[in-house]
């Protein structure tokens, strides 16, 4: 399929076009049926048209559409800066603002960090992602598509490997890459911020360390480092906890969300200690469809439905069945491109490797495809795109999961049959 009159510079994952969506399946254009696997990357946790997640858009319509807060405030934004005081697991009282995407989030997270501290040096992840825009863009731990033929981005800007189980570097290794970056590169009270993902989204979703991020939170404390988490993509209970960032035992001075707070409108945020989010000078901060009535309501209607026990409930039920799938398709011996489990509860990616004669951002390729012609569409991640990250909504029925996951094993199949299938270009 075509798309004529849109950038080429945009990367279409599946030439396909969407018209409708319930819960954890879409129909195409022309009819044709699948089950979502992508979850509008992350945006999706309570699915597709949620029930009440349309009733409190439709009443919201029928009120007010739009107000800029920054000048004429209206409740709707209040209302989820209140909300998400209480939704989100720190002992601080928390002070937001609300952006309109999660690039958004990151560049006032800037911003903030910049004010509060007098300091400009930023330190991130090998892998991570944190947003498109220019300044985000330069935190982002890999070069391709997303840097490339763009020359020299806002900074200064350094990178450190990122500890996990899944990444082969462990917390001492991380933190002599600080402690060399603060004698070689520079000190660390030039350092204003670090900004790290609790479990890494395009990164291939490997889980940060714990051990690491105690002594990542003990080192910001000593050296009066900002600590930021990026949870917009393993936020809102996309790991069957509200936040991933409470299975690290520590807590941020900022957190940015986005993707699924608002459950496919957009919104997002950055939030933290008040006496940070108040360094900014007043009319420093704002936009003009910031915290835009709609997606507000949305928001509060997805916060009322993401209590705990269902969080857990749904990621429980998600993860065992992605957990069984996998464990028995390694067991069959029939995919040797399949290789380990990364992520943490429904959160999670499946990695896969060479083989003797195909690449593994190859062996991905054609799966998406295959899978695609199966009825189940799928999302790469990874540095060498050879990472399958699994998103589909947590409140897809069980049925629906498991007939997901056998369509994937039948697009497995195709792969390992000779002259059964080709990879598109």
């Amino acid at each position: 399929m075509d798309f004529p009159h849109v950038s080429q510079g945009l990367g279409i994952v599946h030439p396909i076009c969407i018209e409708r969506g319930r819960n954890a399946e879409v129909w195409d254009e022309r009819g044709t049926h699948y089950i979502d696997f992508i979850g509008g990357i992350g945006v999706l946790n309570l699915g597709h048209s949620h029930p009440e997640i349309v009733t409190a858009v439709k009443s919201q319509v029928d009120t007010l559409m739009h107000s800029a807060f920054n000048a004429v405030p209206h409740r709707g934004y209040l209302e989820v800066a209140k909300a998400l005081d209480a939704f989100v697991p720190v002992s601080y009282p928390l002070s937001c603002m609300l952006t309109n995407s999660g690039a958004e989030a990151t560049e006032n997270a800037l911003k903030v960090a910049r004010a509060a501290t007098g300091r400009q040096a930023v330190i991130a992840f090998d892998d991570g992602f944190h947003g498109r825009t220019l300044a985000a863009l330069n935190l982002n731990g890999k070069v391709k598509p997303y840097k490339s033929r763009l020359g020299a981005l806002p900074g200064p800007v350094y990178h450190v490997p990122f500890p996990s189980g899944e990444s082969g570097v462990d917390a001492d290794q991380a933190m002599a890459a600080l402690e060399r970056l603060f004698e070689v590169e520079t000190p660390a009270d030039e350092v204003a911020c670090i900004i790290v993902e609790p479990v890494q989204g395009e990164g291939g979703f490997r889980v940060l360390c714990a051990d690491f991020a105690k002594r990542l939170r003990a080192l910001c404390d000593r050296h009066g480092i900002v600590l930021i988490f990026d949870e917009i993509q393993s936020g809102f209970g996309r790991t069957g906890a509200r936040f991933a960032f409470s299975r690290l035992g520590v807590e941020p001075d900022l957190l940015l969300m986005g993707k699924s707070m608002a459950a496919g409108l957009p919104l997002a945020a950055v939030a933290g200690r008040t006496e940070l989010m108040d360094a900014v000078p007043k009319g420093g901060l704002g936009g003009t469809y910031s915290g835009n009535a709609l997606a507000c309501a949305a928001a509060r209607a997805v916060m009322a439905l993401m209590s705990e026990e269902a969080l857990a409930s749904w990621g429980a039920r998600q993860e065992a069945l992605i957990v069984e799938a996998h464990q028995r398709w390694q067991a069959s011996g029939r995919f040797p491109m399949l290789g380990d489990l990364t992520g943490v509860g429904a959160m999670r990616g499946i990695v896969f490797e060479d083989t003797d004669r195909t690449g593994a951002a190859d062996h991905l390729a054609a799966l998406l495809t295959a899978a695609r012609e199966a009825g189940v569409l799928l999302m790469p991640s990874g540095r060498r795109r050879n990472v399958l990250r699994l998103l589909a909504p947590l409140t897809a029925e069980p049925d629906t999961l498991q007939e997901g996951l056998r369509r994937i094993e039948r697009a497995l199949e195709s792969l390992v049959q000779p002259n059964t299938h080709t990879v598109e270009a």
